[in-house]
């Protein structure tokens, strides 16, 4: 079963640094889908058996923008 999560990115202040986030989030393990909803607002799709959304904003983190859920 998967969970989604809708999360708030900050900093981010284009459509290419969402892009960068997004590959960030599809490359964890146990992601199965990551939608861009609008600048600031992206959508994912995981297995909670795998990641909890710690491990997702975590990897929002390291590309150097905060996040939260919404």
């Amino acid at each position: 079963m998967m969970n989604r999560v809708m999360l708030g990115i900050q900093g981010v202040e284009n459509y290419g640094q969402m892009e960068a986030v997004s590959q960030a989030l599809e490359k964890q393990k146990g992601v199965n889908k990551v939608e861009v909803q609008q600048l600031g607002q992206i959508v994912v799709e995981y297995d909670p058996q795998r990641l909890t959304v710690m491990d997702l904003i975590r990897a929002v983190r390291e590309e150097g923008f905060l996040a939260g859920m919404l």
